[in-house]
């Protein structure tokens, strides 16, 4: 077998998050060369600890010999109790398959968790629990896409899951570009001119994706915005998938979270589909590992809710480790029991290292000459903007738009890679997300520790003052 006799559609996807400068950054490491890793939203993966709840929780419910043990008194009593609720509930336990959807009482925590949330009605009928949030995603799209021509927005920059998901689907992108200069909110006008230029290329429109808090722009958006966006989706009857798996990662008290399904119940519209999705991966968690969350779904038929639930079941279920982490993400301990106290201890410290490293990477970077950006909102990313001069004789904008991603594709891949190599920081070329023409940019996380934090600003600034240095045209 050779590369030819696979799916076309596979050898068109991508993945930047975990691509060649990664690769060459592990090479790098197993060479001795110090690697500080910014490419992915791996929290634990550099250095943040998990929360004793969560794995206090999962030490009983996958070792439940530990609940007939003197071990059990070092288990605060309200942990034994959820516990002892999850096996009695889950029977089999955690080694056997649980119904397609999860786990109903779990379903029906997901239910109160929106509802307290939101002050609006849940439906746990309406909730399944999925192996993180990209498999929710993905089992929406393949519901939606009846062929080649249907068609899915999605945000420029935008998380790579989606394009490539489309891609290998054989499913059409449509692309619009969020506005950098305004916070990356959606701009409606964008928004229509790209919804007009996919029709007349004679593609169908079925669905359009926001990440919210944005990642990779570490945005927030604001109600209004949300409730264009609603009003746009209606006007051109689409789908909303609403990837809110950011939603604990706010830093900005200006800017609160808003889900989709909240805005859309104050508007009182019940005619647009909504797909709202969550995930342990994020958030002060960081369970990357165990893959759980959960998707709510409004606005559907009965009918096509089961069809999502055979789809579901061609899975068989979600894995049942993280089913139990989402339980503890919208279960957490409540005020009086015995686990609270550390459990808002550990929260705490890990939002508020995050904002106070949201805030070092965005000021020092702003700082630096020919880069631009914003303190991130939200998330754990921040989408760096940086200039490069141009070079002598080479005006992409008389390229065609194909050569034009290209050449600029290859700069700042260049520059990403020389970035490693010199410095050993391992970030993601912006071309990864996708950028508007003569841009550049890159992807970082503030998720190492806080010293590395600023040792990356420090070596950042000098690398790309030499890089442009050695850039310029010689009558520069």
């Amino acid at each position: 077998m050779n590369i030819n006799d696979l799916n076309p559609n596979l050898l068109k996807a991508h993945y930047a998050v975990r691509g060649k400068i990664v690769s060459r950054a592990q090479k790098l490491e197993k060479e001795g060369k110090k690697i500080i890793y910014c490419n992915i939203g791996n929290p634990q993966a550099l250095k943040q600890k998990p929360l004793t709840f969560v794995r206090q929780l999962l030490a009983l419910t996958e070792y439940p010999k530990l609940l007939e043990t003197d071990a059990v008194k070092n288990f605060p009593k309200d942990i034994q109790e959820k516990a002892r609720l999850i096996l009695k509930e889950n029977s089999h336990g955690l080694g056997a398959y649980t119904q397609s959807e999860g786990m109903q009482f779990i379903r029906q925590a997901v239910a109160d968790f929106i509802e307290k949330r939101d002050s609006i009605k849940s439906d746990y009928k309406r909730i399944m629990l999925t192996d993180g949030a990209s498999k929710g995603i993905q089992l929406v799209f393949t519901m939606l896409m009846k062929d080649s021509k249907s068609g899915f927005m999605i945000p420029i920059p935008q998380y790579p899951l989606y394009s490539a998901t489309i891609a290998l689907y054989g499913a059409s992108q449509i692309n619009y570009y969020l506005d950098e200069e305004n916070n990356w909110e959606l701009n409606e006008s964008e928004l229509n001119m790209s919804i007009s230029k996919a029709k007349e290329k004679g593609i169908n429109p079925v669905a359009i994706v926001v990440i919210n808090p944005g990642n990779p722009t570490g945005s927030v958006l604001s109600k209004e915005n949300i409730k264009m966006i609603i009003n746009f989706a209606k006007r051109n009857r689409l789908s909303i998938l609403a990837d809110e798996v950011y939603q604990e990662n706010i830093y900005n008290k200006a800017l609160p979270f808003h889900s989709f399904a909240k805005v859309m119940e104050e508007m009182k519209e019940k005619e647009v589909p909504l797909f709202s999705f969550h995930s342990v991966s994020k958030g002060f968690l960081g369970e990357c590992g165990h893959r759980g969350g959960y998707m709510e779904t409004r606005n559907v038929s009965d009918e096509v809710y089961e069809q999502m639930i055979k789809l579901q079941s061609i899975g068989l279920c979600s894995n049942t480790a993280g089913q139990v982490v989402t339980y503890a993400m919208v279960a957490p301990p409540k005020e009086g029991e015995e686990s609270r106290e550390l459990y808002v201890k550990e929260r705490d410290l890990i939002l508020g290292d995050l904002k106070e490293k949201a805030e070092i990477l965005g000021t020092e970077l702003d700082r630096v000459p020919g880069m631009k950006i914003k303190i991130p909102s939200g998330a754990m990313y921040a989408f760096v903007k940086f200039e490069l001069p141009q070079e002598e004789g080479i005006y992409p904008e008389k390229m065609s738009p194909e050569e034009r991603i290209k050449y600029e594709s290859a700069r700042d891949n260049d520059y990403c890679l020389k970035l490693l190599e010199e410095t050993g920081i391992c970030v993601v070329p912006g071309s990864g997300f996708g950028q508007k023409p003569g841009t550049f940019h890159f992807r970082t996380t503030f998720l190492p520790p806080k010293d590395e934090i600023k040792q990356l600003t420090e070596k950042i600034k000098k690398f790309h003052l030499s890089y442009t240095k050695t850039k310029a045209p010689a009558n520069q």
